[in-house]
């Protein structure tokens, strides 16, 4: 069996010029396709295929990702955020082509069904959040409760395919490392002064900030140093370290605790990120 490796497979599929000029993809679903990949070479049946459900399974997430980065409104300031628009739609339209044309290719046809309804599940989870997010009224841990579940329908979808005792267990293991991931993304968002609209930060400020401070926030493009000193003042660094932290000590005991002790092995070391990340200098210091 060939080592982990979905990653440079996607690239034949994703690194286009046009792409490259014009636009920027999401970032690749990493962590939750390791744990899949780990996951489906567990099962006799399905680890003669574990690359190729991995790789159509990682293509598609990209795929609706990329969708939900499309602005809402096609007023482009400029020909090339136009044409970045443009490119991010079509290229969300063919990561989810490349998923059917791979799996059909295979006869793979249940399969193709059964990521077909988690399409539409993921879909409606998140037409659900944005319709709570219209309102202004999300509690911070709803959103993130939401995101989390949007992000794992795709993989839950491989839940009936697996065998006992690995259909008990993925759940749980799957909805902590993708907490995780999303804790990163969150950490990571925040330190480079990235826009937080859809993000916990967000959520979380809009909750506790007072009536002006709200004001600050919600203008179309807030002032990024405004936004730092509400950071700093609310502590939201502290807060995501702390959450990612507890979300690691979940993990790393769900994981010590399981029977199979060479593949709690391999799935603690593809939870080395948050343990790496929780050992920095600016980790250690707001923990």
């Amino acid at each position: 069996m060939n080592g982990y490796r979905i990653p440079e497979m996607a690239t034949k599929y994703m690194n286009y010029d046009m792409i490259q000029k014009y636009t920027e993809l999401p970032q690749f679903p990493e962590i939750r396709t390791r744990i899949l990949y780990a996951f489906l070479n567990q099962s006799n049946t399905m680890q003669e295929n574990s690359e190729l459900f991995s790789l159509v399974t990682s293509l598609v997430q990209v795929g609706l990702e990329t969708h939900d980065s499309v602005s809402i409104t096609n007023e482009a300031k400029d020909i090339r955020t136009a044409r970045s628009r443009q490119i991010k739609v079509l290229a969300g339209d063919y990561f989810s082509a490349c998923f059917y044309s791979l799996l059909a290719k295979s006869g793979h046809i249940q399969l193709i069904g059964a990521l077909a309804e988690a399409i539409c599940e993921a879909n409606r989870l998140k037409l659900t959040l944005y319709e709570t997010m219209k309102t202004l009224k999300m509690p911070a841990d709803e959103y993130l409760k939401q995101s989390i579940e949007v992000r794992m329908q795709l993989y839950l979808a491989f839940t009936p395919f697996m065998q006992s005792p690995m259909d008990r267990i993925w759940p749980e293991i799957l909805r902590l490392f993708t907490q995780g991931e999303l804790l990163l993304q969150e950490v990571g968002r925040m330190e480079k002064e990235q826009p937080i609209l859809d993000s916990w930060s967000f959520w979380y400020l809009l909750q506790h900030t007072s009536k002006e401070e709200r004001k600050l926030m919600q203008v179309e493009e807030p002032d990024q140093g405004k936004l730092r000193s509400l950071w700093m003042k609310y502590k939201i660094s502290a807060q995501l370290y702390q959450m990612l932290l507890a979300t690691s000590r979940q993990l790393q005991e769900k994981l010590h605790n399981l029977d199979l002790q060479e593949f709690s092995k391999e799935l603690l070391s593809i939870g080395e990120p948050f343990v790496l990340y929780l050992s920095t200098p600016k980790a250690l210091e707001e923990i």
